[in-house]
């Protein structure tokens, strides 16, 4: 598989809502970060679908490495620049 592109190198604060389901982009190239836009089409790439656990305030991955997709666990600090 390539390598998504990094979208950011830090984490962003979502409101999600218990029950409802969403989808992470998983290449880095949407233009709706943290969730995916079709960007990924034609590639080996493709949205990871999830339902939200509780309504709340979550950090998603925008570096696209971490271990715990959506939800950021801190990969983005250890990355090379």
């Amino acid at each position: 598989m390539s390598e998504p592109t990094i979208a950011a190198r830090n984490p962003i604060g979502v409101e999600l809502e218990a029950g409802k389901q969403y989808f992470f982009c998983t290449c880095g190239n949407s233009k709706n970060q943290p969730f995916c836009d079709g960007s990924h089409s034609g590639s080996d790439f493709a949205p990871k679908a999830f339902t939200a656990d509780k309504d709340g305030k979550a950090f998603l991955c925008q570096c696209k490495h971490t271990g715990n997709a959506p939800f950021c666990d801190g990969t983005h600090s250890r990355l090379p620049a």
